[in-house]
């Protein structure tokens, strides 16, 4: 599966998306249309900053209390018939879905689009168990013909084009398909609406859950979300504990930044907000309707003053269209479900393993970007830099940066050792230097050197200059008027500044 290759890490996954053209010239296309659309819609309307500070308090209240949301969620679920469970892991998320596919004697599965389920990796379990399970999301869909995961949090497939599409559909319906959007989506509609007919149970995930109501909200584009949800008999919602929003009223400020930061859009296509399972008069609807709540490392966030706040994350994906990183290489170089800047933090995070993971907080320049494009205001970027502190302070720097570190400490330390190491520098530069520019992949220059050159050690530095420059005022000063020399050094003396002897 495409990016999670156990034996690559960091650097050789991103060195593998830098080196496929495809790729890159489809994330950049993609995450530039986003970008803009959602500048566009921003804009129109109005006040953007202010509804930016309206959904970050609403976050930031509901994560300081959401054991008490939580519990309003549950109360009044359960009033309205919908079974609730609670999962502390991944692995218990999937026993509880077991026994439950295991009462229905469930067959198949039809999906829509949730991230929460790619961390339990809830498709490879089903299928060990012989299990049909459908993707429905278009992006989805995609991917899994293709064996991969992911690329976007929003747009799953945004690493492929049109022709590796038409090449992936082609070969699933043993035809040839052209590269034409409308003939290709013709074509996944057809095979999709089959599977939701025969479909045992329907999966989603949660895009909000409403405390004072017990309803859980999805966002669609395309519909397939509300097939899922309304024509199987059994309805299976995974929930991320901190989903919660306390009620429909602010419902319509979620509905209003996040499609405007995702897409670009004023509203997403469908909205569904679901209380319980079908009753007598509904004309559909399941009739047995499950969510699970699961934890899976989100409670260790709560109470830490440094990243409490990555709970508050609407998963939008706006902060991966921003990113300069991501913009580059895609998402399966960050190696796990979530990727980008939001990922950078949530896979350390939630994983708890800061010697496999701590190294995906390395894939970003720090720019803030992420915090600028976030609608809930999360200061990512912040946070990368408490990660890497973390894995500095729990011991997992690789022994050549801890060297290499301790002799720049030691020559920076020392304004005399400074000077000579830069003369140093300046003599054997000339060895690996060319026309201005040390164009070297040696050692550490590689890295920076395959796509970029270095610059050389300044003839002169700035400190030289300085001498020199000082070295001339004295100059001009021995042949001025006394007085004026000593009306100089009192306006000199005055601004805290001192005469050079």
């Amino acid at each position: 599966m495409s990016g999670f290759n156990p034996t690559l890490n960091m650097k050789e996954r991103a060195q593998v998306a830098l080196n496929d053209d495809f790729l890159r010239n489809a994330v950049k296309f993609t995450t530039e249309k986003l970008r803009f659309g959602k500048k566009n819609a921003s804009s129109e309307l109005g006040n953007w900053e202010e509804w930016r500070e309206r959904a970050r308090a609403i976050r930031l209240h509901t994560i300081a209390n959401l054991d008490y949301y939580l519990s309003e969620f549950v109360k009044n679920a359960r009033a309205k018939g919908t079974h609730v469970h609670f999962a502390a892991t991944a692995q218990e998320a999937v026993e509880i879905t077991m026994k439950i596919m295991a009462a229905k004697e469930a067959k198949s599965v039809v999906k829509s689009k949730s991230m929460v389920s790619e961390e339990l990796h809830i498709n490879h379990a089903l299928e060990e168990e012989g299990i049909e399970t459908i993707e429905t999301d278009l992006g989805e869909y995609i991917i899994q013909l293709a064996g991969e995961t992911p690329s976007h949090i929003i747009i799953p497939a945004i690493h492929k084009n049109k022709q590796q599409v038409a090449d992936l559909f082609s070969e699933a319906g043993g035809e040839t398909l052209p590269p034409d959007t409308k003939v290709l989506a013709g074509f996944a509609r057809a095979k999709l609406r089959e599977k939701f007919l025969q479909a045992d149970v329907g999966m989603t995930g949660c895009n909000f859950a409403i405390a004072e109501t017990g309803s859980m909200v999805l966002f669609s584009n395309e519909g397939n979300a509300r097939m899922v949800s309304t024509v199987p008999k059994t309805q299976i919602t995974y929930m991320g504990m901190e989903r919660i929003i306390p009620s429909l009223d602010d419902l319509e400020v979620m509905a209003t930044m996040l499609p405007r930061s995702a897409t670009g859009q004023k509203l997403t296509v469908y909205m569904s907000a679901i209380t319980g399972p079908r009753r007598t008069e509904d004309a559909d609807g399941p009739e047995e309707m499950h969510i699970i709540i699961i934890d899976n490392g989100r409670s260790q966030q709560l109470g830490d003053p440094e990243f409490q706040e990555v709970l508050n994350c609407i998963r939008c994906g706006a902060c991966l269209n921003a990113c300069p990183v991501y913009r580059h290489v895609g998402g399966h170089a960050y190696g796990w479900v979530y990727s980008g800047p939001i990922g950078a933090v949530l896979t350390p995070r939630l994983n708890q393993d800061m010697e496999k993971w701590g190294e995906v907080a390395y894939a970003s320049s720090l720019c803030g970007a992420c915090y600028e494009a976030c609608p809930v205001k999360i200061p990512l970027h912040d946070m990368l830099v408490y990660i890497r502190r973390q894995k500095v302070e729990q011991g997992y720097t690789p022994a050549a940066e801890k060297m290499a570190f301790k002799g720049f400490k030691y020559v920076m330390s020392d304004y005399k050792r400074f000077k000579r190491s830069i003369k140093l520098g300046k003599f054997g530069q000339k060895f690996i230097a060319e026309d201005g520019v040390i164009t070297s992949k040696i050692g550490p220059l590689k890295g920076w050197n395959t796509y970029r050159h270095a610059p050389t050690v300044a003839n002169q530095s700035f400190r030289d200059s300085w001498e020199a420059l000082d070295n001339d005022l004295h100059r001009e000063m021995a042949g001025m008027d006394p007085d004026i020399m000593k009306r100089m050094k009192e306006i000199l003396a005055k601004r805290g500044k001192t005469d050079h002897e």
